[in-house]
């Protein structure tokens, strides 16, 4: 066939051509439309479409063109700010609260120096001199490393992401999936690149990558390499915004340079010169090699005589050499400058963790047994004694969930949907559970109206030991909350709970005009609170 035949053949057939780029493009968008729900994909989702850039650039005022941080983060903290604000959190660990605070502080405010330079004076700015003060957090597990981390990155209003070094053992000495931390940054700052170039990457189980025994015929080849791959994204390299190793992203990336860029120049890549690096691990048999080294300072005839520091000081006396000898390589080590020592919390921390911690297990428990329809109360002494046992399970906080779930998983099964209204654990409960138990169950088979009283008085004694008003409910009040419970199919608590929620408001009001501080709840305030209240507010200013 000559060269003329096959080009009218050709026209003929216009179906049998090859798909060209930009039907290759189109189908490729359906296929991620299909595959993901029918979302809309965006060629690139850390860019703003051409319309909102413009409506956004209109919106710029002022204070945006003076201060270089505004619209990421206002920074303006003190260390004893952050400590003041982990203190709510985390029990003891004041000198880990400190140096976290310190390291954070200092961290931010050159941060923000330097962009201030940057817009005023590239060329000085890139002159400047800046060491990060990436941290590593010492010490055995449960004490509230993580808490601590955490919650700084609330504090402060930066994106947080947390990792294991354990996922990174396999696979991670390529460096793909190192390199995924600072990605997912980008997405916990809701594609916005420039945010999350501040951000906070913290690693858990560091102490998993070092090499053992110091033998480098035994190294470990992966943990070695996440340690070289970790060495260039806590000093300052570029992260693509595309893993090259995804599929996907590579797709979308064609796709966009198919289009000609639209929507203007993008930033393609991520820069970590500003992204905290925190790394935490329990070091397990670290304090061996410290007392080790500490032991051979002490051999020779001008060695002085020091006496042998406490076994909770050791990891406090690690040095760097300490931690190569442990099994990190040497540039790994400097790149982490700022050593946190976390200590063991023992038994009085623990006590202090569930009575006065706003993240205290003890609401978790409260809140477990509310949605069963029923209350729980701890005697000091029963929380000293469930302390005592923490303690011993050597998990620090973590032991106190272990000896809680012992301690409640019988009652927990037992007690829900009978009669029983409240579950008072005390220091016999603790010391003679089975016996406690079986009590519980023989009470829990009285039903009826027993069970709707009971919650009352134990809605009543509550709001009396919280507001320090006392409630009292006539017979209008318990046939109300009786017909509410079966019409919503909610428990009694639960119902005087939703029902009488912002109750003490008003009748704090009222005591104050009054002086009463006993209020008699009828039918009508079940039913109506907001009335019933406005009407005793009224009648109170007129008393």
């Amino acid at each position: 066939m000559s060269d003329d035949d096959k080009k009218k053949e050709d026209e003929k057939n216009p179906q049998d051509l090859p798909p060209g780029i930009d039907e290759i493009s189109k189908q490729l968008e359906q296929l991620f439309k299909s595959g993901f729900g029918g979302a809309s994909v965006k060629v690139n989702p850390f860019q703003m479409d051409e319309e909102e850039d413009e409506t956004g650039a209109d919106d710029l005022d002022i204070e945006d063109e003076i201060d270089p941080f505004s619209g990421l983060f206002e920074f303006n903290m003190m260390p004893r700010d952050i400590k003041a604000h982990l203190d709510r959190f985390v029990i003891r660990q004041d000198e880990a609260k400190k140096a976290l605070g310190i390291a954070v502080c200092d961290h931010y405010n050159h941060a923000k120096f330097l962009r201030r330079l940057e817009e005023e004076d590239p060329e000085a700015a890139s002159q400047v001199e800046f060491l990060k003060q990436n941290v590593m957090i010492i010490g055995p597990t449960g004490v509230g490393k993580t808490y601590l981390v955490k919650h700084i990155a609330d504090l402060i209003g930066v994106p947080f992401v947390k990792a294991d070094a354990t996922k990174f053992s396999e696979t991670g000495y390529v460096g793909g999936d190192v390199d995924d931390l600072v990605r997912e940054l980008v997405r916990k700052a809701d594609g916005d690149v420039e945010l999350a170039e501040y951000g906070i990457i913290y690693i858990d189980e560091i102490d998993k990558l070092a090499s053992r025994g110091g033998n480098s015929m035994g190294r470990d080849v992966s943990g070695r390499g996440v340690q070289t791959t970790l060495l260039k994204l806590m000093e300052e390299t570029e992260v693509p915004l595309r893993n090259p190793m995804d599929m996907q992203s590579q797709m979308m990336a064609m796709m966009e340079m198919q289009r000609g860029g639209k929507g203007g120049p993008q930033k393609q890549s991520i820069n970590t010169r500003h992204i905290l690096f925190i790394v935490s691990g329990a070091f397990s048999g670290l304090d061996k090699v410290v007392s080790q080294r500490l032991r051979q300072g002490q051999i020779g005839f001008g060695a002085e005589h020091v006496d042998a520091p406490k076994e909770s000081e050791i990891l406090g006396l690690a040095a760097t050499q300490d931690l190569i000898e442990f099994g990190f390589e040497a540039e790994f080590v400097g790149r982490l400058p700022v050593r946190v020592v976390c200590d063991p919390l023992p038994a009085d921390a623990l006590f202090s963790i569930m009575k006065d911690s706003e993240g205290s297990l003890i609401r978790q428990y409260e809140r477990e047994f509310e949605a069963y329809g029923m209350s729980i109360r701890f005697t000091d002494g029963a929380l000293q004694l469930i302390a005592e046992r923490a303690a011993e399970e050597k998990t620090g906080a973590r032991g106190l969930l272990t000896v809680g779930e012992q301690l409640l998983r019988g009652f927990k099964f037992a007690l829900p949907g009978g009669s029983v209204s409240e579950l008072e654990v005390d220091e016999r409960c603790i010391l003679e559970t089975e016996a406690v138990l079986a009590e519980y169950v023989e009470r829990n088979k009285e039903v009826g109206l027993g069970k709707l009283g009971d919650d009352v008085n134990v809605f009543a004694r509550t709001f009396a030991e919280k507001y320090g008003i006392t409630l009292e409910f006539d017979e209008s009040a318990l046939k109300v909350l009786a017909d509410i419970v079966e019409e919503e199919t909610l428990t009694a608590q639960q119902v005087l709970r939703g029902r009488l929620k912002d109750f003490h408001y008003g009748l704090k009001l009222i005591q104050n005009n009054t002086g009463k501080d006993l209020f008699m709840v009828t039918g009508e305030a079940l039913r109506d609170a907001d009335k019933f209240l406005s009407d005793k507010v009224v009648e109170s200013y007129g008393k």
